[in-house]
């Protein structure tokens, strides 16, 4: 499928997410979009007169030739939203772009994500937190997300570099320019180990409605999200809220009830979205992170009986580690609801255990 036409797909006015992936599904990709007749167009719902003109005539695959140049020229990645390297873990949120833009080496289908968020007005306290989120998480393998803003996301990244770990950058901006841009020099190295993200058009400015389109991508592409401060309104609470809302965890670190900017990680615990830690130890045990060497095969588990051929791959994946439901799905490319079952049935078998955090391992 030509790029030119997937980039396209995303510049034809009035035709929204929910109504690309609808076409997409009719027509089977995006070219075979653009070559549909009118008549054709009109069968599908959601397609009126309008948008079946603005498919055909708006001029979107021009447009979208001059973006590609773009993107070549500064060597991005695209990752459309049927292709097989789009990150798996945004894919199954119901709201996933239909096309990211990304500069960087980090995979976005890593097994360890994790997303530190926190408001723009950050205290040495939030600082001090992400700096031991970051040194504690070192060991782990872990990819650290953020959004690149001032404060906690800045501190997460600069914290993430200083201890070596692969940081990603999801903008509400195209790959043109960085905002804020005193963060140029921190983007440099985040390239290098890490990357930049965004759904978004070299082109497109950093307005404000960009941002919470920006958090989805946060909290979807991650496999848990930690607010270290924020207050009662702004990006880090919605970002929590978006993570709740696709089964994620959450978690927040408490702080004073006096404090402005530890009023929204309170409220997250009170009304039980986020889980309570106090140190960056307790997400690790939360996780079923606590063993750092992979564990050794259990000859029990390779000698097992009775396993059916859904089973098998699920023992297999768990074999050197323990891995989340969202990564099963991954690898055994089982649905999740299948996958619900099939893991029930093996820990009553007596060959997983399942830990906190919608964590497996072998028995």
């Amino acid at each position: 499928m030509s790029l030119v036409h997937k980039i396209a797909l995303t510049l034809i006015k009035g035709v929204g997410q929910r109504l690309s992936k609808h076409l997409l599904l009719h027509f089977g990709n995006a070219e075979m979009v653009f070559s549909a007749s009118k008549a054709r167009l009109l069968k599908i719902d959601g397609v009126g007169e309008k948008i079946a003109e603005s498919v055909l005539y708006s001029g979107a695959i021009e447009k979208a030739e001059i973006h590609l140049d773009f993107i070549e020229k500064h060597q991005i990645k695209v990752f459309f939203y049927t292709d097989d390297d789009y990150p798996k873990r945004l894919k199954n949120c119901v709201d996933a772009p239909l096309i990211l833009y990304y500069k960087g080496t980090a995979d976005l289908n890593h097994h360890r994500i994790v997303s530190i968020v926190g408001t723009r007005n950050a205290t040495g306290y939030g600082r001090l937190l992400c700096k031991q989120l970051a040194e504690t998480l070192q060991p782990y393998n872990v990819i650290i997300l953020s959004g690149l803003a001032h404060g906690i996301d800045a501190a997460a990244h600069r914290e993430s570099i200083n201890f070596e770990i692969p940081t990603v950058g999801v903008l509400g901006h195209g790959l043109d320019r960085i905002y804020p841009a005193v963060h140029k020099e921190l983007t440099t190295k985040m390239v290098q180990n890490g990357g930049l993200l965004t759904e978004f058009l070299p082109g497109t400015s950093p307005d404000r409605e960009n941002f919470p389109k920006r958090n989805r991508i946060i909290a979807g592409i991650s496999d848990v999200t930690v607010v270290v401060e924020a207050s009662l309104k702004g990006g880090a609470l919605i970002t929590a809220e978006l993570a709740n809302s696709y089964n994620r965890d959450v978690y927040a670190f408490p702080g004073r009830t006096t404090d402005e900017f530890s009023e929204g990680c309170n409220f997250l615990i009170k009304t039980n979205r986020a889980g309570l830690i106090n140190h960056a130890k307790d997400l690790i045990y939360y996780l079923g992170w606590d063993d750092k060497l992979p564990r050794k095969k259990v000859l029990q588990v390779e000698l097992a009986l009775n396993l059916n051929p859904e089973e098998q791959p699920i023992i297999d994946a768990l074999k050197d580690c323990a891995l989340g439901i969202d990564e099963l799905c991954i690898v055994t490319k089982l649905q999740q609801s299948k996958l619900a079952i099939l893991l029930l049935t093996l820990e009553m078998k007596g060959h997983l255990i399942s830990l906190p955090g919608k964590m497996f391992k072998l028995a």
